[in-house]
């Protein structure tokens, strides 16, 4: 096991803490939620500085925009954690767009194969597959846990919440790949910047609570 893998699985660990703090507690929850809207714009920020002395316009815009959908998603999120059924739902959403970056990792590493895309050189076929496979298998058991149903909706939601996170993934691995950085960060041992473990959720979350609330 080599040492990048090791701070990643401790790393892991706590965030599986820190995940279980913010949902039992609303104040955690809302703390939370404010340092990743700070980290995440700083590093964003960061990211596209690359723009800061060719297209200063863009920059400045590219940010505004950003922070406005960082605060509006983070905003929601906490708002509607207030409601404890949109909580448990919105969880449940958020654990999907994780086990979805899961099942890519470990699909990817054990069968490789094809590349996906030039975005990303690491991102393959199979760990596409994995990604969706892994985020249907979870929604469809946890909603099956808490409702007792099994419809084939599900199926179609876990699909469409891993394509979102899989688009978010590749949305910010462009990002990299033009401003030539590796992470967005190293606040994270072993994963990197914030936005580097929040990519797909950003656009996994909202996409999906959208999805589930059609469906329900």
């Amino acid at each position: 096991m080599t040492i990048n893998l090791k701070k990643r699985i401790y790393t892991s660990i706590g965030l599986i803490f820190v995940l279980g703090l913010m949902f039992v507690n609303i104040y955690i929850l809302g703390y939370i939620l404010m340092i990743i809207g700070i980290f995440s714009i700083l590093e964003f920020s960061n990211l596209i500085s690359f723009l800061n002395k060719t297209r200063l316009y863009k920059f400045i815009l590219l940010n505004i925009l950003f922070s406005i959908y960082i605060f509006f998603v983070l905003s929601a999120f906490l708002i509607l954690s207030y409601f404890s059924h949109l909580k448990i739902l919105l969880f449940i959403i958020l654990l999907t767009c994780v086990s979805s970056d899961i099942g890519g990792y470990i699909f990817g590493k054990l069968f490789k194969g094809p590349k996906l895309t030039k975005i990303s050189p690491q991102k393959t076929i199979s760990g596409s597959i994995g990604s969706i496979l892994f985020s249907i298998i979870f929604l469809t058991f946890f909603i099956y846990y808490f409702t007792k149903n099994f419809e084939l909706d599900i199926l179609i939601a876990g699909l469409l919440i891993s394509m979102t996170c899989q688009l978010g993934d590749l949305f910010f691995s462009f990002l990299k790949r033009t401003s030539k950085t590796k992470d967005t960060g190293t606040i994270l041992p072993g994963h990197g910047g914030i936005l580097d473990r929040i990519d797909g959720i950003l656009l996994g979350v909202p996409l999906g609570f959208i999805i589930m609330i059609i469906i329900y």
